[in-house]
């Protein structure tokens, strides 16, 4: 029995099965079946990266479960994800928590005492 193209390419992603979808998106076009390969491995990497730090998030929240809260707080703290993710709105994922400097208490500046000086 032969090995799937997946296993032979060392990944998790469905090769076969985003190939089909390449193939249904173009119909006219021919697909190198490395193509799918690149995609399905890209794919992955991209999980990976958004689940682990997901993942840490939710552990600095003292969590065992990932929500879309810590997935939001993930890819929104992250430069290159958050400019992949700038159209993506995930639902119950909240906002960044953020204050805008004007309201926050003023630093006092001790004038008299610098005039004082003898």
């Amino acid at each position: 029995m032969g090995k799937s193209s997946s296993i032979k390419s060392g990944i998790t992603f469905p090769v076969a099965r985003i190939k089909r979808f390449i193939k249904k998106s173009a119909p006219k076009l021919r697909v190198s079946p490395t193509s799918a390969v690149y995609m399905a491995s890209v794919l992955e990497y991209l999980v990976a990266e958004t689940l682990e730090l997901a993942g840490n998030a939710a552990k600095d929240n003292k969590k065992t479960r990932i929500t879309p809260r810590h997935l939001q707080l993930a890819v929104r703290n992250d430069h290159e994800l958050d400019k992949l993710f700038s159209n993506v709105v995930i639902p119950q994922g909240g906002v960044l928590p953020n204050i805008h400097s004007a309201l926050l208490p003023q630093k006092s500046k001790k004038k008299g005492l610098e005039a004082q000086t003898f």
